[in-house]
């Protein structure tokens, strides 16, 4: 896979706190923002120029309802908004929102759902059909849970948490330090992301693809 740039529509009435989260996007490895639309038409006349890969929209637009703007888009998106009804976030969910942001929320908590989306991308890309392990880790991924699994006793894979207690390794440098292969370190560490044990983050570089760096879950 080819280093991949995730454009983003910003749908914000407020000229300025859009700006603030376009400001997020563009510092966001591997983001880019495509367009900012301050009203419902101003959002459907920018998907139909260039459909966007996300967007993050508010919820009070003033010609329209943006969670109505997410369902009927079909474009994967987060809604960012002031509005903190339990029903309001159950309405987004059904709408096929990703993720719910309240306002005002701090730059680092955009950062790491965007972080999360680039990551749950990562695992559900191609046509080839996906195996339900693959789902669950893309899923756990977005909606940074897993189902918390024990250690397992593996000495193999006991010797790869060892070596991340030094902090964030790739692979290659977990099986360095555990004295294992880099395939079987990249299997293990794969198997014990998609369980919780441990955490993936990408690291997007110059070119070429991201390079995943493992961590102990906090």
């Amino acid at each position: 896979m080819t280093d991949r740039t995730w454009s983003v529509l910003v749908v914000d009435d407020d000229f300025r706190v859009a700006g603030v989260h376009a400001d997020i996007v563009e510092a966001a490895p591997g983001f880019s923002v495509s367009n900012t639309a301050r009203s419902l038409a101003e959002a459907t006349e920018a998907i139909k120029i260039s459909p966007p890969d996300l967007m993050l929209v508010d919820v009070f637009l003033p010609d329209g309802d943006g969670i109505e703007l997410v369902h009927h888009s079909g474009i994967d998106a987060f809604i960012l908004s002031a509005a903190d009804e339990a029903a309001t976030v159950r309405r987004a969910m059904r709408a096929g929102a990703l993720g719910y942001l309240v306002k005002p929320f701090q730059r680092a908590t955009l950062l790491e759902r965007l972080d999360r989306y680039a990551r749950y991308r990562h695992v559900l890309q191609g046509k080839r059909g996906m195996r339900q392990d693959k789902i669950d880790q893309a899923l756990s991924i977005l909606h940074g849970v897993a189902p918390v699994m024990p250690p397992s006793s593996s000495s193999t894979e006991q010797l790869l948490l060892d070596a991340l207690g030094a902090g964030e390794l790739s692979a290659a440098e977990a099986a360095e330090i555990a004295g294992v292969s880099r395939p079987t370190a990249q299997r293990r560490l794969a198997t014990m992301a998609s369980q919780g044990i441990v955490q993936i983050r990408l690291r997007y570089g110059a070119a070429g693809r991201p390079e995943h760096l493992y961590s102990k879950m906090d």
